[in-house]
């Protein structure tokens, strides 16, 4: 698969229903898709074979883009044993930005911690701005966080917004006012890593959406919690695609303890 058809065969999968759904707040985008473990012939595990996976999309935080993109990848994890959230959140246009779309996120973990039982390891996967939020929420005291699985993230801020990704998207997130760059500061995942909650990266060296610079630059300055893993080829959503190898990858590390 070249890198120009990633995205339409990602998007073009149809979207998969979650066995049910929990909201944690009053916003219809306070909510959380649970899926169920299976075994191979498809019927429910008995037993949850591995962590419980709480999945972020991304979308450059705006309201254009939801988390159904990601059902069929919940779908997948789910079929391999593992139990699988897939939060979703306010986002820019749709009552969110920041801090709210933060703060969103925060209670979608607990709520997905709360909804499924076993009180194990958690794995919070973020794909793109969605890493950003999945590394920034790690990084809370008090996170149930074990593991930060972070997929082509916007994990530099403050050289994304330098860069203009996205036609200006983290100004959009950081919203209007004074002291831009330190709003954007508290809010970049490279100026405060999560202490004591490791973190694996993969991301593809033709990424167009989002430059492997990031990921570097974010490895750079916290080399002792973070595993940085080039995928040689690959652009920004094969890794998220089911049955691509990159996401095989993705599932591989998922297993991982």
């Amino acid at each position: 698969m070249s890198v120009a058809d990633e995205e339409p065969a990602l998007l073009g999968l149809a979207p998969v229903a979650p066995d049910r759904t929990v909201a944690y707040g009053p916003h219809p985008d306070q909510i959380v898709d649970l899926y169920v473990p299976r075994a191979a012939d498809g019927a429910r595990a008995e037993a949850a074979g591995g962590p419980l996976v709480v999945l972020l999309h991304g979308g450059f935080w705006r309201a254009a883009y939801d988390r159904r993109h990601l059902s069929p990848l919940a779908a997948d994890l789910a079929g391999r044993g593992l139990p699988v959230a897939l939060a979703e959140y306010r986002r820019v246009g749709a009552g969110g930005g920041a801090p709210r779309t933060f703060e969103d996120v925060t209670a979608g973990i607990a709520a997905a911690v709360r909804e499924v039982p076993g009180g194990g390891e958690v794995v919070l996967v973020g794909h793109s701005a969605g890493g950003q939020l999945a590394l920034l929420a790690a990084a809370r005291p008090g996170t149930p966080v074990s593991r930060v699985l972070a997929v082509s993230p916007v994990a530099d801020l403050a050289r994304a917004h330098a860069l203009g990704l996205s036609d200006g998207a983290v100004a959009e997130l950081i919203g209007p006012g004074p002291g831009l760059a330190d709003r954007i500061a508290a809010a970049d995942p490279a100026c405060r890593p999560p202490a004591g909650v490791p973190v694996t990266i993969l991301h593809g060296t033709d990424d167009p959406d989002v430059p492997l610079d990031l990921s570097r630059r974010y490895a750079a300055r916290s080399p002792a919690t973070t595993d940085l893993r080039e995928l040689p080829g690959v652009g920004h959503y094969a890794p998220v695609t089911p049955g691509s190898p990159s996401c095989h990858t993705l599932i591989a590390f998922l297993h991982t303890t």
